[in-house]
């Protein structure tokens, strides 16, 4: 006899399984667009008090997150000063993503990593061997490129990656990061990266990144890409200043209508507008509303699908 029990609720990757690209769009493995939505973790090195089982747990079912992304830190007294320590970071949240049944986007978090393309052949690669049995990962193979040539340098260290990636994992998506701090995705979309199950990542902070960043970002899925924001802010894109409601919203409402999966900057504690709690709260989940910068408050109501309201 089966008993089913509507109280048991699908987890995100149980209802959704294998994700792939199909023309612009992410999609389940009925073929069906999706969008994740869900929280980015702060910098690794600095901010490695989050990475764990319990914040990952909280995340899920008191955010309603159903993608979370490490920013493994790969400069700073990241992972080329101390790789087995940064990795362990990652792997903790990509087993506690796995055990909670939801996907987890690892992002080799470098602003240059044209420069350490070595270092991340070797991480990918292990990351790619371990894991390329769960559907839950997804990889970001370089953060935020800098403006440098996405013909000479940044398509060819994102080919040298996901030629790394697939040689263990044939299916699981890879982001790709795009010139100017991830923007161009219109310049990308002019050169794509061949193979299959490619995204690119598109960033904006709402106060600094406006109209004329969603209508590059539109040009790019009119032209057949799949975008994926793997990272956005509230506020300007120091990470600090004002939050822009207005364009938060407006945002938001693109996301949305255009089926582009997003995470949000960030789950830190710091006195800083991106971040999402006060300065000095706990590492392991259990927040209370007032524990939350306005940012956090925002992001969660929007996560849980409340009404919003302008801070």
């Amino acid at each position: 006899i089966i008993f089913i029990n509507s109280s048991f609720a699908q987890t995100a990757v149980e209802k959704n399984g294998w994700l792939s690209i199909k023309g612009n769009k992410i999609v389940n493995e009925k073929g069906d667009p999706i969008q994740l939505r869900g929280m980015s973790l702060c910098w690794s090195q600095w901010f490695p008090k989050h990475y764990n089982y319990q914040t990952i747990k909280w995340l899920k079912e008191d955010w309603k997150c159903d993608v979370v992304r490490v920013a493994m830190a790969v400069e700073f007294d990241g992972y080329l000063s101390h790789p087995d320590m940064e990795q362990m970071k990652i792997e903790t949240v990509i087993n506690a993503a796995i055990d909670y049944g939801i996907y987890v986007i690892v992002d080799w978090h470098d602003h240059h990593a044209n420069r350490n393309v070595e270092a991340a052949k070797k991480f990918f690669g292990e990351i790619a061997r371990k894991y390329n049995l769960f559907p839950n990962i997804i990889y970001e193979t370089f953060n935020e490129p800098t403006m440098i040539s996405w013909k000479d340098s940044i398509k060819p260290y994102h080919e040298a990656i996901i030629e790394e990636i697939r040689k263990y994992d044939k299916k699981n998506i890879i982001v790709c990061g795009t010139n100017t701090w991830s923007q161009d995705v219109d310049e990308a979309a002019l050169d794509p990266i061949k193979g299959n199950n490619i995204a690119y990542s598109l960033h904006f902070y709402a106060a600094t990144h406006k109209q004329y960043l969603r209508d590059k970002a539109l040009k790019a899925l009119n032209s057949g890409i799949a975008i994926f924001v793997t990272e956005y802010g509230t506020c300007e894109a120091s990470g600090d200043g004002i939050i822009d409601y207005d364009e938060l919203i407006t945002w938001w409402k693109f996301c949305d209508e255009n089926q582009i999966s997003y995470c949000n900057w960030a789950i830190y504690d710091k006195k800083e507008s991106a971040a999402a709690l006060k300065p000095g709260e706990n590492a392991f989940g259990g927040w209370k509303i007032s524990d939350l910068t306005p940012s956090g408050k925002l992001v969660r109501s929007k996560l849980r699908g409340e009404q919003i309201t302008r801070p």
